[in-house]
């Protein structure tokens, strides 16, 4: 086979995987309108439609679904017979695909980054924000950033974060019109600012704990955000009461902008873990990413 029926070959299993012309051009590096074409022609040789594209997705037909089941293993090998010859580079090289929450990227994940790549020009690191409960291996990532509790017993993770807490905060004029909670289930009668999980489509319900058992509130409000500092922002403008991480809210609270609530129900969750399947294991440039990002502090 030519070397560019096997470049064809490549491009269809990363617009495929990716079920995105948009991202896989980002991945590959080339335009949406080349992998359109490249993939026309390749159908066109082929004399099959290998991929079903609407407005909102892309998906493998039964042929393309055939076509990844039969070349998806043996790419995959290259790949990894590839990362293996970087093994024996004097200095880690590679890429490194991470997904992570908004909150892990930019308070955990990029204060260690921006000492670990100055020393490692030759890594590369993509973080993607993720604020749901992704698939890493599915996806294609290198690994993922969890709270403790919530990463698969099969996969392998290491900590990388102290203890987290979420605070319930509003601004000083939103306590004066509406009053305190004193307890959990008073914010059913609250304006709340909702966060939805990027992955479920779901509205987090906040979690707390009163004398040893778990509260799980639904709360209401005009607002939802996926994104934490949207969140933020929308609290410090006084449209309601929030659940946010403790680092995130405590200069806000330390200077009056924003009041904390029923602090002694707020339970303290297993700091952020990276996890990731086995097979990354060997990968040198992986190794030194994770050694950097290994939470040394007290754990609990």
């Amino acid at each position: 086979m030519s070397r560019e029926n096997l470049s064809d070959l490549q491009v269809f299993l990363a617009v495929a995987r990716e079920r995105s012309f948009t991202r896989a051009a980002a991945r590959l590096g080339v335009s949406q309108s080349a992998l359109s074409h490249t993939i026309k022609l390749l159908e066109a040789r082929l004399g099959v439609r290998l991929l079903s594209r609407t407005t909102r997705a892309v998906t493998p037909t039964e042929a393309g679904a055939k076509l990844i089941e039969g070349i998806g293993t043996h790419f995959d090998h290259i790949e990894r017979a590839v990362d293996a010859l970087n093994a024996l580079r004097e200095k880690p090289a590679g890429t490194i695909r991470i997904a992570a929450s908004d909150h892990a990227i930019r308070y955990i994940l990029w204060p260690k980054l921006r000492g670990f790549l100055p020393q490692y020009p030759d890594i590369k690191v993509e973080l993607t924000l993720d604020n749901g409960l992704t698939d890493i291996v599915t996806e294609r990532y290198d690994a993922g950033v969890r709270i403790g509790e919530l990463v698969a017993k099969d996969m392998i993770s290491v900590r990388i974060a102290p203890d987290l807490r979420l605070a319930v905060v509003g601004t000083p004029s939103y306590f004066e019109r509406h009053g305190t909670p004193e307890h959990p289930k008073d914010l059913l009668g609250h304006h709340c600012i909702n966060f939805r999980l990027t992955g479920s489509g779901s509205l987090y319900a906040w979690e707390f704990e009163d004398a040893g058992k778990e509260l799980r509130i639904r709360v209401d409000g005009q607002l939802a955000f996926n994104n934490t500092f949207d969140v933020l922002e929308a609290t410090l403008d006084g449209f309601g009461l929030s659940y946010i991480p403790e680092e995130i809210v405590s200069p806000f609270i330390a200077d009056g902008r924003l009041v904390r609530a029923l602090d002694r129900y707020s339970p303290a969750w297993e700091g952020y873990h990276l996890y990731y399947a086995s097979r990354r294991q060997s990968s040198p440039a992986f190794v030194a990413l994770v050694d950097a990002l290994r939470y040394r502090g007290p754990a609990r």
